[in-house]
């Protein structure tokens, strides 16, 4: 099955170059339908011809966020050598608000890249 997710610039590219292997989401009833050997076709939030396509190779389910993001390194996310763990939380909350990872929990979907 392929999945459709947006991206804004920075991780989108983070992945593109292979710096990311991990994307996060919440585990929502979208991403519920994800699986193994899944693909997902990401596309730019502001060019939305631009895509990339990747493989899932794995998911890790969370309780938190802050879970998920202490339970690897945090080069697997894509972020800049010495980002804290209190950054990588702050940037997730720009997108997701705790009320929202209190519902569905946090998901690391293992990625990699295809083209």
């Amino acid at each position: 099955m392929r999945h459709q997710m947006r991206l804004f610039k920075e991780p989108f590219f983070r992945i593109k170059e292979g710096k990311k292997v991990i994307e996060v989401r919440l585990f929502d009833e979208k991403r519920q339908k994800v699986q193994i050997d899944d693909e997902i076709e990401f596309s730019l939030i502001d060019r939305p011809d631009e895509k990339i396509v990747v493989k899932v190779v794995g998911l890790s389910r969370f309780k938190t966020f802050r879970d998920l993001y202490f339970a690897f390194d945090h080069r697997k996310f894509g972020h800049p050598e010495g980002t804290t763990l209190e950054e990588q939380v702050k940037s997730i909350r720009e997108c997701y608000g705790e009320q929202e990872e209190m519902k569905y929990g946090a998901l690391g979907i293992h990625i990699k890249l295809l083209n």
